[in-house]
């Protein structure tokens, strides 16, 4: 219980008495026994995936397979003209803070979520249908992540956005 190991693509959050002390690299450390001290390990090196209209079933060595269930309440948007789009798009991002990941909110995957699914709505709801369905995509996904970025810094959540890419956007059924 005095020593502990910190993986090459993580770093440990150091709590004495369930308050943050510091944040230590990878490598072999020393902490204070019996509960004193305790670390909780973080993956800050992974780029982490949330998807968004559809999601992936993982299959290893095998080819990737989709989910057969409906998204559209998330993928569904109104654009700027008043059409609607089915927006499909990954947001891919790290760990920078580890701390403020942890202790800064209490659900950070919902605010994840929930901060991507605003921010599309708002920059597709600006743009005109026609620039959202082919030449205004790599410019709505630009947009999104700078605002995403600017929205988790100000909320001080600890996360990166490393980007944030469309997949599939058509008109609706």
């Amino acid at each position: 219980s005095v020593f502990y190991t910190v993986e090459p693509d993580e770093e440990a959050v150091v709590l004495r008495f369930g308050r943050y002390v510091n944040t230590t690299q990878p490598g072999l450390h020393f902490k204070l026994p019996f509960g004193i001290d305790d670390a909780v390990k973080v993956k800050t090196k992974r780029v982490f995936v949330e998807e968004f209209g559809f999601r992936t079933r993982s299959a290893e060595g095998r080819r990737t397979t989709y989910s057969k269930k409906s998204f559209d309440a998330e993928s569904l948007m109104l654009t700027g003209d008043l059409n609607v789009a089915d927006v499909e798009w990954t947001v891919h991002y790290q760990i920078s803070e580890p701390q403020k990941y942890l202790f800064q909110t209490r659900s950070p995957i919902k605010n994840i979520r929930d901060i991507s699914e605003a921010i599309m709505r708002r920059v597709a709801g600006d743009m005109l249908v026609n620039d959202v369905l082919t030449v205004g995509r790599v410019e709505l996904a630009l947009n999104v992540k700078v605002l995403m970025q600017e929205i988790f810094d100000r909320y001080n959540l600890g996360i990166n956005v490393v980007t944030v890419k469309l997949q599939d956007v058509n008109p609706p059924e």
